[in-house]
This record gives structure tokens, C-alpha cells and sequence, in this order.
């Protein structure tokens, strides 16, 4: 297996959970999503750079940053969808 490559984060996330309103965090199961993944969504829709640009300001290649893309979507929809809470997980520098 490669060796997973360091992607270059520029924002630094405040918020560790989101969660449905009104439901204790206990009672909830929680979908996790890395701050890498949360860049790349970041990149796009606040920033509005198409892959390739953002892609180089992570400092990867383009297709890993659609695949980090899709994942965090996906990881984000069925949290909405399911009623799920979403960790935001980091990485330890």
C-alpha cells in the first residue's frame, strides 16, 4: 500500500461536531470526516476553484482530490439523510 501523502491545509476548522438539533450526542451515531476531506469541499463551494486548482494548493494530484472529494459528499449526505452527527476528525501535524 502507498504511503498516504500530506495534503497542504490552509484552514484550520473550529467546530469538531455537528449534530441534529434537539437530540443529545450520546444518542447519536456519528460520521467521520477528516479536515482533508473537509478542504476539498471548502476549496470548491467557499473558494470556487475547480479541481485542478485546488488540488495544487493541497499539493496533490487531481484525481486524489476527487477521490477526497466524493468521499467527504458522501460521508456528509448520509449524515444529513440519516440524522447522524458528523465529527470533524484531525490530523495530528
Amino acid at each position: 500500500m502507498r504511503r498516504r501523502i500530506r495534503r497542504r491545509l490552509q484552514h484550520t476548522f473550529k467546530d469538531y461536531y455537528f449534530k441534529p438539533r434537539g437530540i443529545p450526542l450520546t444518542a447519536l451515531d456519528e460520521v467521520k470526516v477528516t479536515d482533508e476531506e473537509l478542504e476539498t469541499l471548502r476549496l470548491r463551494f467557499i473558494n470556487d476553484l475547480d479541481q485542478n486548482e485546488a488540488a495544487k494548493q493541497m499539493q496533490i494530484s487531481q484525481s486524489q482530490y476527487q477521490r477526497d472529494f466524493v468521499k467527504a459528499m458522501e460521508k456528509i449526505t448520509k449524515a444529513l439523510i440519516e440524522g447522524k452527527a458528523i465529527l470533524i476528525e484531525r490530523k495530528q501535524a
